[in-house]
């Protein structure tokens, strides 16, 4: 591992764009083969899902503040099919229900962390002029791009959306209408997307890596990346295949997940017969669960660059949060079952997955703990990337060990399906890796325009999302506890144990349109910067990876001259150094 396998562009790359021609608009910026321009088609498309998929929630979270009461306005324009006189049916909660998560994952979170982060920035962090397999990168866009538009045109046929929820667990998903058909469809595209994204990103880490940056030169989100793609790689297949069954289940008659007996409004169904609902089960969380690193790894990556630039130090313990990430991405392969207490598994088998469950827990508080320590003695720079990474840390700890209790089948089993599990995820997902990626756009932002973000609209954006986040989630652990089920569509309000909790619905609902508002300032921030921001430099933040080595934005080919790796990533406040940070990319003065 003390030489890169092969390096692509030996030379300058001034001699690449020699040859280049001037490409018109479509081939430029719609069907580029440029990853990035393919990075910033995944990061805004994910962004504008994670829009739509915070606005499917808004309206779920009036049903729960105001079961039953007209919406004012929207509820009128919704449609006399989905909210008659304004009220919302229980069929378009679920509706709203199956499709928020589904977009906010599927669409949103892991086209934004690993088709936006890493198409754009990992090739330029290993000094690579573009990624292994451009066109390939090109297709993994659209497969995803098409497959959100299926998933969202699935609101407009009879019967709406999937209500299956957005694990889609048969034998109700396979009895529910068109929206599901759909829903599957969508998903063989997205995981195709992921899949050929993956294969990517592994080729082009491992061959096209500049000369000098050995395997432990590589950045901390560079490595991130690279185990996201080998969980991308292994976890997804197996819930393609299970896609496709399902569909074959709806579609052509088969009954792989449908059992025999099965009786829907008082028929038996005569096309069941032999199947499994639980194989289903288990297809499905051995990807979710690999998926939920996924969600995390890339976020962990971006929230270690943005420490160790911010406090001026290398990071600490480099070598240990590698062999952790390593460890972490191997063991998210056995701890899928732990989601399936509730489906009377023995005694010998819940054990295993109870230990394989602490187990995980250690390398995700080695990296954590790393993160809280490179902290220490840092001449800290608060600027907004760095409040948003400091953000992320508390966030996911709260997310990590609250999901302990989750992870034993005699607390498990109590709280399962109670409020209690959408806290602990939703911290995890939400003010966690959420966090960690607002930190990334305004952190590479100024690579990517050529222009600053505002940092006074950047921490209105912060100091607002922070409070709000909490005052959504923190309530629902309290209600979890106090035993109230998620699905419900009024929120538990026609049960009597529930009557003392409900009115932390209405705290939660009015956090979450409150944090609507203070994303404003980001959007107008994004979008106002990009074309009237302050300009910036090469490398505004006085960082040391390669990226920072590229024009501001990047031309195509990335760099003037191919980089090399002189020093590991993260060389700053270096003892009689000149300057506080010694870029990878710079010959030692002598």
């Amino acid at each position: 591992m003390s030489e890169p396998a092969a390096v692509a562009i030996p030379g300058p790359h001034a001699g690449h764009d020699a040859h280049h021609e001037e490409l018109g608009f479509l081939w430029k910026y719609v069907f580029s083969v440029d990853h990035k321009v393919i990075g910033i088609q995944y990061a805004i498309t994910g962004l504008l899902f994670l829009l739509f998929g915070f606005s499917l929630m808004m309206l779920m979270r009036w049903q729960l503040a105001y079961p039953g009461s007209a919406l004012p306005l929207l509820g009128t324009l919704l449609g006399e099919g989905r909210m008659p006189g304004g009220a919302m049916l229980p069929e378009f909660y679920n509706e709203l229900g199956a499709m928020h998560g589904t977009i906010m994952v599927f669409l949103g979170v892991v086209p934004l962390a690993v088709g936006g982060f890493g198409n754009f920035v990992l090739p330029l962090q290993i000094g690579a002029p573009d990624m292994a397999f451009p066109r390939l990168n090109m297709a993994s866009y659209w497969f995803f791009f098409i497959g959100g538009v299926i998933m969202l045109a699935s609101f407009f046929v009879p019967g709406g959306a999937a209500q299956g929820g957005w694990t889609s667990y048969p034998p109700l998903a396979s009895l529910l209408g068109t929206g599901q058909t759909m829903w599957l469809v969508g998903m063989v595209f997205l995981i195709t997307s992921s899949l050929l994204g993956a294969i990517n990103f592994i080729t082009t880490t491992i061959q096209l890596r500049a000369k000098g940056l050995t395997y432990f030169r590589f950045p901390f989100f560079v490595w991130a990346q690279f185990v996201t793609s080998f969980l991308l790689l292994l976890a997804f297949p197996p819930l393609e295949a299970a896609a496709v069954m399902q569909l074959m289940d709806r579609l052509a008659g088969t009954s792989f997940f449908l059992p025999s007996g099965l009786v829907v409004s008082g028929q038996v169904l005569t096309a069941a017969g032999g199947g499994n609902p639980l194989l289903w089960q288990h297809l499905f969380w051995f990807l979710a669960h690999p998926e939920v690193y996924v969600l995390i790894l890339p976020a962990m990556g971006i929230v270690a660059e943005i420490i160790a630039n911010n406090t001026r130090k290398p990071l600490w313990g480099y070598r240990p949060m590698v062999y952790s990430l390593l460890f972490l991405g191997f063991m998210s392969f056995i701890v899928w079952a732990h989601h399936m207490f509730m489906t009377g598994m023995g005694t010998a088998m819940a054990a295993f997955f109870q230990t394989t469950t602490m187990i995980i827990s250690i390398p995700s508080v080695v990296i954590l703990t790393a993160l809280i320590m490179s902290l220490w003695g840092g001449s800290i720079r608060f600027t907004t990337p760095m409040l948003f990474a400091l953000g992320f840390l508390p966030m996911f700890g709260i997310g990590g060990l609250t999901g302990l209790p989750l992870g034993f089948n005699i607390s498990d089993i109590p709280l399962h399906d109670t409020y209690y599990v959408i806290g602990h995820f939703h911290y995890v997902v939400a003010p966690g890796t959420i966090f960690a990626l607002f930190a990334g756009v305004y952190y590479w932002f100024p690579k990517a325009t050529g222009r600053m973000m505002n940092e006074t609209l950047g921490k209105i954006h912060f100091f607002g999302s922070f409070v709000c986040m909490n005052v959504i989630f923190m309530p629902m652990f309290f209600m979890g506890l106090a035993g109230v089920s998620r699905r419900l569509f009024d929120g538990g309000a026609s049960y009597d144990f529930a009557q003392p909790v409900l009115h932390l619905n209405v705290v939660s609902s009015w956090g979450a349109w409150i944090l609507a508002l203070f994303q404003i300032p980001f959007i107008l921030n994004f979008f106002w910067s990009a074309w009237k921001g302050a300009k910036a430099g090469d490398n505004p933040w006085d960082a040391t990876t390669i990226e920072w080595a590229a024009p501001s934005p990047p031309p195509h080919g990335n760099f003037r001259v191919a980089p090399e790796a002189y020093r590991g990533p993260y060389e700053y406040s270096v003892p009689g150094a000149a300057k506080d940070f010694s870029p990878q990319y710079e010959r030692e003065s002598l």
